[in-house]
């Protein structure tokens, strides 16, 4: 009966992790308070984008970018068209070198510092992924040990709400 408890607290301890947060082991490196998350989307790309107001400054907590098209063999590219239950792999290339997933860290007032590539990671759209609606989901990712400017090895994960997805279309091109 004991074990039974305990299966059930470990299942619902994702459940409880509140939204718009960060974690992981990233956050013994940099501060992961969040006051806000955006999200941007267009036909090639979906972007998160983490903030934290500091008053004279806006920090970009994370900035995760994840591109959703695929280069295929033939030279071809196909895109992802994310909607609620959608799982986006986010480690490898979405083109030969060209990462599928890339995150940054930008605090105010300092240069922006670019995370190593993804040895893993996923993330689940739970609602919207459109322009013009909320979107919500959660992401685990691990970065690898070596590349970029931090974050060597750590791991980052966050249960995600954007009020509204903004469009960051191309608009018409000329």
């Amino acid at each position: 009966m004991r074990r039974l408890g305990l299966m059930a607290v470990l299942a619902l301890l994702p459940a409880c992790t509140p939204d718009n947060a960060l974690g992981g082991s990233l956050g013994e490196v940099i501060d992961l308070t969040v006051t806000e998350v955006l999200a941007f989307r267009n036909p090639e790309a979906l972007q998160l984008i983490y903030t934290r107001n500091r008053g004279v400054f806006l920090d970009i907590v994370i900035r995760v970018t994840i591109s959703l098209q695929t280069r295929n063999d033939d030279g071809t590219v196909t895109a992802i068209e994310p909607e609620p239950g959608t799982r986006l792999v986010l480690q490898g290339d979405w083109s030969p070198g060209s990462p599928r997933t890339t995150v940054a860290h930008a605090p105010g007032g300092e240069p922006n510092r670019n995370l190593p590539r993804l040895r893993s990671g996923d993330l689940v759209l739970t609602r919207g992924g459109q322009p013009g609606t909320l979107t919500s989901g959660s992401f685990s990712m691990r970065f690898e040990e070596t590349g970029g400017d931090i974050g060597f090895g750590r791991t980052l994960n966050s249960n995600f709400v954007a009020n509204q997805t903004r469009d960051a279309g191309f608009g018409e091109l000329p």
